[in-house]
């Protein structure tokens, strides 16, 4: 039998679309949380999305409809539950 499962209710919806491992964009971004030319922190409606690669570059947020855009050699995404950044540094700044 299965197992009850519990779904979180999304304020918006979330798609990423990549053509190529060059040009991304992504739906129901809330913030970017950090940026380099080697990493993409962001908080989705779905929890943080880090984003890997080189040479990468954001070209736009908008942060009424949630519609993010950068260019890169994209290398990895990785959904996260928690965020990359509660670790010892955040503990500085509290």
């Amino acid at each position: 039998m299965a197992k009850d499962i519990k779904t979180i209710p999304i304020k918006s919806p979330h798609n990423v679309i990549m053509e190529n491992r060059e040009n991304l964009r992504i739906s129901g971004v809330s913030d970017i949380g950090s940026f380099t030319d080697n990493r993409i922190v962001l908080s989705t409606v779905m929890g943080e999305l880090v984003i890997r690669g080189d040479g990468l570059h954001i070209n736009a947020l908008d942060a009424d409809s949630g519609e993010f855009s950068m260019t890169g050699k994209i290398s990895s995404l990785n959904y996260s539950r928690h965020s990359v950044l509660d670790g010892p540094i955040k503990k500085l700044f509290r």
